[in-house]
């Protein structure tokens, strides 16, 4: 229900949506029904088994709508010299790909870029994790050459999260136990994060200008990736 709401509220194109009887209890779901109604929304109720049947969840909202997400083109993402973008290089679990994106939005990152061999970040998990943000926060899909050429064009300085990498509070120029330290400055950066077990493609991490690692405590094997994401976009954020 969370989605569809997110979505009017975008201003995404709708082609339609079925409901479920029990959609009709709740004053959320009456609700929701007259809006789409509102924006001439075609709304069809069915019967709830053929609901449980079309629904891609077990514990489905009583609602599901078919809506086209915006594509945004490379051309559309032009960074500030302060920005930060996030890469998502191979992320096969939907999931986490929608966590990202959520992660990246809610951090204030320009945009999302979505590279080969990474989950579609419109599929219906991926959309679900995200949270709506996918309906607000530019995420664009590239090739390597055209990731490479937005880059350049762009002066963007690629940033490669690497278990073996440079500590990032180095990276970041402060001493281990500084808070707040230097400011990283020189045009936009994008931290480019791999896949959960093979990480970022050499080919990728041969353009990086930077490695970057974060310290973990003696014995831990890694972090999520969204997880290590969020780290890494709010540090390199706050330098900004």
């Amino acid at each position: 229900m969370r989605l569809v709401e997110e979505a009017l509220a975008a201003g995404l194109p709708f082609q339609g949506a079925l409901v479920a009887p029990d959609l009709a209890r709740t004053a959320r779901g009456v609700e929701l029904v007259a809006e789409l109604e509102r924006h001439a929304i075609p709304v069809e109720e069915i019967g709830a088994r053929t609901f449980a049947q079309l629904a891609d969840t077990e514990t489905p909202q009583g609602i599901i709508a078919v809506i086209e997400p915006r594509r945004w083109a490379a051309t559309e993402l032009a960074p500030r010299p302060d920005a930060v973008v996030l890469v998502i290089d191979g992320v096969q679990d939907p999931g986490n790909v929608g966590t990202l994106i959520r992660t990246a939005h809610a951090l204030g990152a320009a945009g999302t870029l979505v590279l080969r061999g990474t989950a579609d970040p419109t599929s219906p998990k991926a959309l679900r994790a995200a949270m709506g943000a996918t309906f607000r926060h530019p995420v664009v899909s590239l090739d390597d050459a055209g990731f490479i050429t937005w880059a350049r064009k762009h002066a963007v300085t690629l940033w490669a999260a690497a278990a073996d990498g440079t500590p990032l509070h180095r990276a970041l120029g402060r001493g281990a136990g500084e808070g707040d330290g230097a400011r990283v400055d020189g045009g936009p950066i994008a931290v480019i994060v791999g896949n959960e077990g093979a990480g970022i493609r050499p080919q990728l991490n041969a353009v990086a200008a930077q490695r970057v690692a974060i310290p973990l405590a003696q014995g831990a094997e890694s972090l999520n990736v969204a997880v290590a994401a969020g780290i890494l976009l709010y540090e390199v954020t706050r330098g900004r």
